[in-house]
Parts: C-alpha cells; structure tokens; sequence
C-alpha cells in the first residue's frame, strides 16, 4: 500500500473548511471582569432602573393608565404637593430602616429574607411595654425603642445560628419564620391584645408619651430623624470603622479572611444581629410614629420593599436614603393609583419585583464582559 503523504493530515484553513459561497459567522463571547470601575457599576445600576421602570410603565399602561396620568401621581403630584411629600418622607423613614439593615445582612452574604417577620417581633415587645406601662412615662417611648431592637435581633438569632453551625440555608431558615411572626401577631390581636374599646383586632391605642411626637412640619414625625441618624451612624460603621472592613472581608472572602486569623463567624453574627436589630427597630416606628397602636398589616410589603432598596443601594447606607425615598414615592403613588384607577395593590407588588429582576440582571454587566468573536 502506498505511503499517504502527511499533507493531507493538515487541518484545512478556516476559508476552505466553509463552504462556497457561504459567509462565516462570528459568535458572542462573555469574559469575566477582573475589576468593575465605579462609573462601569453606576451605569448598570441606572440601566437596570430604568429598565425596570420601563417595565413597569407598561404594565400600567397596559392597566388603562395613561403616561400623562403616571406623570402625573409620580412626578407633579409628590413635587408640587406638601402633604404628599410629607406622606413620602413619612413612609420612607421605616423603609430607609429596614433597607439598611437588609444591606447589612447582604454585605456578609448572609440573605435575610425575614425582614417582615422581624418586624412584627419588634412592634410586638414595643407594643409590650406599653400595654403593660413598663418603666416611668418619661423614658418609656426609648424602652419600647429597645424592646423592639432587641425583639428583632432575638428573631434573627435561630436563622444565623443555624447557618453557622450547620450551614443549613439561611433562605429558608428567615422566610418561614416570617409566617410564624405573622400568626403570633393574629392571636394576640384576635385574643388578648384585641381593642377593649372597638373590639376590633388591633391592639388599644398607645398613650401620648408612647407615641413618635410630631416635628412641626405637616405631620411629620421623629422617625425620620431617627432614620437619618441610623443611616449616618452605618455609613461611619460600613466606611470608617474596624467592623466595616471584617464585613467587606466576610462578604468578599471569608476563607482568606479565616486563614489571616479574623473573626470571620463573629462578624457574620453580630451583622446579622444588627440587621434584625433594624428590623425590630422599623417596625416601632410604624407602630409609635404612624398607626399609634399595633395592627394586623402594618409590616405587609416592607420586607420586600427592604430587600429592594438594598439592591438599588448597592448594600451602601448613603445609597440606602436615596432609594427609601424612591420606594417611598412608589408607596404613595401606588395608594392613589389604587383609589383613582382601581389598579389593585398587588399590581405595585408586581412593580417592586420588576424592578428587582432588572436591577439584579444589571450586575451581569458588571461582572462580565460581552465582545463579538469572529
């Protein structure tokens, strides 16, 4: 048999390998990023708001409400109306609340979805106190305060615990806890705690000295001062302290964190904590700033709504006042959709998820890159 000659053993050029006459295609690539700059992660971030504000303006739209009348409730109301400004600083200050503690869970990779459920503990032992008139007048508003920080972090407790010792899902862990927060709510409403003046399921109202007083402009309350000094206290603590970076390193990598000798576990707890502390501490200003008493709904969409300001804030304390007043303007927009346009209130839930989804699809881009292969 004659020798086959090692020329034909040679791949064919990529112009003969295609076939007459046929073009060839190139293909979409995805590299990972090595390193995101500031403005590469600003840019995404504005992206996926605004496409998720473009989603959720056709889902309005296609409820029947006009553009001109989205611009209306969203932009030239809340700006040229007093009362319903104070009506969104009013929401926004238990959302910026629960947003940051959201934010402090998430910088250790530690996914609190019972924020809800945190709450309700909080604005139960706040509620507490003052039925049962613990401590003197004067200092009883700051032992509900206390109550509720401590409620929350208590709740929080199991969930972290569990994680730490034996990794079980932390997901799980913290949501179902949120049914169990909300059927202790029900009995105490429905049995012992039940209005003796209404028979209503909601508690009696809180005396003068245990209400959130008023700071003289519309009816504003102190929770938004609160608010504030929450969110510049984190922002020292994330940005200027020690802690700040044992959390950037736990949430970026906690191994080599381990091998360096920091207290890894320690850190994750005592973040976690104090994001349940937050939570706790939102829920009693609802109680003590706007609705006076506890009730049945007060904490229905802050956990969620907690979760999203975290990812528009990019779990940053400063990031989380700008997007509080975002959601709060949501919140008030969506209360007069529902009364003017009958859109119904799951529908405003169906916006914040939109939102989500394209804020969390944003950091695709940011940590990938995309680039057309010939």
């Amino acid at each position: 048999m004659s020798e086959i000659s090692p020329a034909l053993h040679r791949p064919l050029p990529a112009a003969a390998a295609t076939a007459p006459g046929r073009r060839r295609r190139g293909r979409l690539g995805v590299e990972i990023r090595q390193h995101a700059s500031a403005r590469l992660q600003a840019a995404a971030l504005a992206g996926g708001l605004a496409a998720g504000i473009a989603c959720a303006c056709a889902i309005l739209v296609g409820a029947g409400v006009g553009l001109a009348d989205l611009a209306q409730e969203f932009v030239v109301s809340i700006l040229t109306s007093p009362e319903s400004l104070a009506a969104v600083l009013i929401q926004a200050a238990p959302l910026a609340i629960v947003g940051l503690g959201a934010a402090f869970a998430f910088r250790v990779r530690f996914w609190n979805i019972g924020l809800e459920g945190q709450m309700i503990i909080g604005a139960v032992l706040a509620t507490a106190v003052s039925l049962a008139d613990l401590g003197p007048e004067p200092v009883r508003l700051i032992l509900m305060a206390c109550a509720a920080a401590l409620g929350g972090a208590a709740w929080m407790l199991a969930p972290v615990l569990l994680r730490l010792r034996i990794r079980l899902n932390e997901i799980i862990s913290t949501l179902l806890l949120n049914y169990v927060a909300l059927n202790l709510l029900l009995h105490l409403l429905y049995g012992p705690w039940r209005d003796p003046a209404t028979s209503f399921p909601n508690s009696a109202l809180f005396d003068a000295s245990e209400r959130l007083a008023e700071i003289g402009w519309q009816n504003l309350n102190w929770g938004l001062p609160l608010a504030l000094a929450l969110v510049l206290a984190g922002a020292w603590l994330v940005g200027g302290s020690r802690v700040g970076f044992l959390m950037r390193v736990a949430g970026d990598n906690p191994r080599m964190g381990r091998a360096l000798g920091l207290p890894m576990t320690g850190t994750v707890l005592a973040a976690t904590l104090l994001s349940g502390a937050l939570a706790g501490m939102a829920g009693f200003v609802i109680c003590a700033g706007a609705e006076h008493r506890l009730t049945q709904s007060f904490a229905t969409g802050y956990g969620f709504s907690g979760i999203l300001i975290a990812f528009l804030a990019r779990n940053t304390p400063l990031g989380v006042l700008v997007a509080a007043s975002l959601v709060g303007v949501l919140f008030v927009a969506g209360q007069s959709l529902q009364v003017f346009y009958q859109i119904p209130g799951s529908a405003v839930q169906l916006i914040q998820a939109v939102i989500v989804l394209c804020v969390a699809a944003s950091d695709f881009f940011v940590r990938h890159r995309l680039r057309w292969i010939a």
